[in-house]
């Protein structure tokens, strides 16, 4: 692989430091929580304790201020090592940000230092059964009340939907209006009138608790407005080119390792008397497959590096998303079919990442809306 220089001697150190705690604290128990549905919630704590969780948060609030590549180097190691059940990329790299840039200080002194601990687990509430990537469709209404909102509507395919005990929730506050309707509250999970659906059962992700939320005459307080009335549009669309990063470099990453795990099944499984990787097809897949991930590789680091520089564009971001989940998913169906049966196993990870692949395809925005922006931008007037 091309020698990287995204990160420095620190990010490193960091990236060690994290490997270990996973391989001690999470590895071992993964296949348990896949057939639990969810994480131990012991483990957010512990992460909290390490400083895995929100890194980025400002020391006022008690993070540690870092910058967005150990972000990366939590999502880079997390892929890497199958773990498909751990929501911390959810947690501090799409939800916290909101309260992070939009947050009242108030808000932030009160939500940002338990998120930081792991004592409170964040979810953002945006796709609708009748409404997914349409984010100006969403029917969920919060209606003014005097001092307080009352929300109504559900919510679905909620990630950390069942553990989450804080939940940015986009809603409607004029129900007669498209994007300038869209407004951002703040929901604690024991709100009267707050229900959570079953866990949902999902082709992969099985360690993941994905849910259905429901609101019933929720009354959310005024000051749990996040941002401005009518700007919640805004705010997703302001996001959503890190949460798309987020997305690539876990895609990319997790390719990584699938690559490196059939490389070594290939050198070992043995056919017609020789191993698998003597035969010319096996040694032509993989140096297509290495390559086009090679490419790949530079591309999302070049654009963690624009990240950094506050950079990087919804179209580039993008590209990323799209290219990269598009690209994971046939490495890890390549990569399948050279395990042969044993490839279709659930006790090998091959075969548990080529299930986890195939939803980064659909959220965070289908792949095809990716297109739409794509095309907007190329087509534009200047």
């Amino acid at each position: 692989m091309v020698p990287r220089t995204v990160y420095n001697e620190d990010h490193e150190q960091f990236r060690e430091t994290l490997r270990k705690f996973l391989k001690n604290e999470a590895i071992p128990y993964h296949r348990q929580w896949e057939k639990d549905g969810h994480v131990d919630r012991k483990l957010w704590n512990k992460a909290g304790e390490m400083g895995f969780l929100c890194p980025q948060i400002d020391e006022a609030y008690g993070g540690l201020g870092l910058d967005y590549g150990y972000n990366s180097i939590i999502d880079e190691e997390v892929a890497r090592a199958g773990l498909s059940g751990i929501g911390w990329g959810l947690h501090s790299n799409i939800a916290v940000p909101y309260i992070i840039n939009y947050g009242t200080e108030e808000q932030k002194k009160k939500y940002l230092p338990k998120c930081i601990s792991g004592e409170m687990i964040t979810a953002i509430a945006m796709s609708e059964p009748g409404a997914g990537s349409d984010l100006q469709g969403v029917r969920t209404t919060a209606i003014r009340k005097g001092d307080h909102y009352l929300l109504n509507g559900s919510k679905t395919f909620i990630t950390n939907g069942q553990q989450a005990d804080l939940i940015i929730v986009v809603a409607k506050t004029d129900p007669h209006e498209g994007a300038s309707g869209v407004s951002l509250l703040l929901v604690e999970a024991d709100s009267p009138g707050f229900k959570r659906g079953s866990n949902l059962e999902k082709i992969g992700m099985k360690a993941q608790d994905t849910s259905e939320l429901f609101f019933d005459d929720v009354r959310i307080p005024a000051e749990n407005l996040l941002g401005a009335e009518g700007q919640g549009f805004i705010y997703l669309m302001q996001e959503l080119p890190q949460e798309r990063l987020s997305v690539a470099i876990y895609s990319i990453s997790n390719a990584e390792a699938a690559l490196q795990w059939t490389l070594d099944y290939v050198r070992e499984r043995k056919a017609f008397g020789k191993p698998i990787s003597a035969f010319q097809n096996t040694q032509f897949k993989l140096a297509e497959l290495d390559s086009e991930l090679t490419a790949l590789r530079v591309f999302v680091d070049r654009c963690l590096e624009l990240h950094y520089d506050k950079q990087l564009d919804v179209a580039t971001a993008a590209k990323a998303k799209l290219l990269s989940t598009e690209f994971q998913c046939k490495l890890l169906d390549e990569c399948v079919q050279l395990h042969g049966g044993y490839g279709y196993m659930w006790e090998y990870p091959i075969a548990r990442s080529w299930a986890d692949a195939r939803v980064a395809r659909i959220y965070a925005g289908t792949n095809e809306i990716m297109k739409l922006i794509i095309a907007r931008e190329l087509l534009r007037d200047t």
